[in-house]
């Protein structure tokens, strides 16, 4: 079976039951090794891809602070399911779009879309044990936007989303399990820790695919990687950085110490 045409239908499939459904039939067949890679399908520019109507995409800034009342858990409880819905999309994309590579690249993709709509059931059942669901609140569109703007190149795409945007999630994840763990959520905490451990290896995925294609264009990946993030981000990577996530996920001393070295120069 055409996996770039099953790609692109559960990446835009509009309903989350749907979306889901579509993605474990992929999933499945990756794993039974149904799936002809070598296939052709056209490729087609997605500036939107398929979601529900709910929740309404707001500009980043105009995404409501979240404090820390209950309500505030709760918004924050659904910012990180919002994510993990984007993520899903984010890795849909990786394994339609980009051709040519070897079988273990659109295997790896389709992996990490299977576990990302694992990650957004987690954390929807849990809203709904809470009494709300996904699309009660507002949400940003940031993580897609840098997917449609790195759709013309594999290595814009691999620095880019996992290195940086899902990197963040590494950074952050413990400082927000320590919030939750002096909450009345508590049961976020052992479920970050399921989604964290995850990440690392989806952030390890993209070091993998970025120093492979790096290699093979006879590209430093360090001036690689700052020559794309002043394209499409304009300034050095903030911190703080989970340095000891990062090297579970493969970043190099290296790319460590430049991580550090362009934090201090902004700071």
């Amino acid at each position: 079976m055409n996996p770039f045409e099953l790609s692109f239908d559960a990446l835009m499939c509009t309903t989350i039951a749907g979306k889901i459904k579509l993605v474990e039939e992929l999933h499945t067949l990756k794993n039974k090794c149904q799936l002809d890679y070598q296939l052709e399908a056209d490729i087609t520019t997605v500036k939107n891809p398929g979601r529900p109507i709910k929740p309404d995409l707001v500009r980043f800034q105009s995404v409501p602070k979240r404090d820390k009342s209950e309500l505030g858990f709760i918004k924050t409880i659904h910012a990180i399911c919002h994510i993990e819905f984007n993520a899903i999309n984010l890795a849909l994309d990786a394994a339609y779009r980009f051709r040519g590579m070897p079988d273990a690249f659109y295997q790896d993709w389709i992996q990490v879309a299977f576990e990302e709509s694992q990650h957004f059931q987690l954390l929807n059942n849990y809203l709904i044990e809470l009494g709300y669901q996904y699309g009660d609140f507002d949400g940003h569109n940031g993580l897609w936007k840098m997917t449609f703007e790195t759709d013309y190149d594999i290595l814009a795409r691999m620095a880019l989303v996992p290195r940086v945007l899902e990197a963040r999630g590494l950074d952050a994840t413990p400082k927000i399990q320590r919030r939750f763990s002096n909450s009345n959520f508590k049961p976020m905490v052992g479920l970050l820790d399921i989604i964290f451990k995850d990440e690392i290896n989806h952030v390890k995925i993209g070091n993998f695919w970025f120093h492979t294609l790096c290699q093979q264009r006879n590209l430093d990946p360090i001036q690689a990687f700052d020559d794309l993030i002043q394209k499409h981000i304009g300034a050095s990577l903030r911190g703080p950085f989970n340095l000891d996530a990062r090297k579970s996920a493969d970043f190099t001393d290296q790319e460590l110490a430049y991580l550090q070295g362009a934090n201090e120069t902004c700071a």
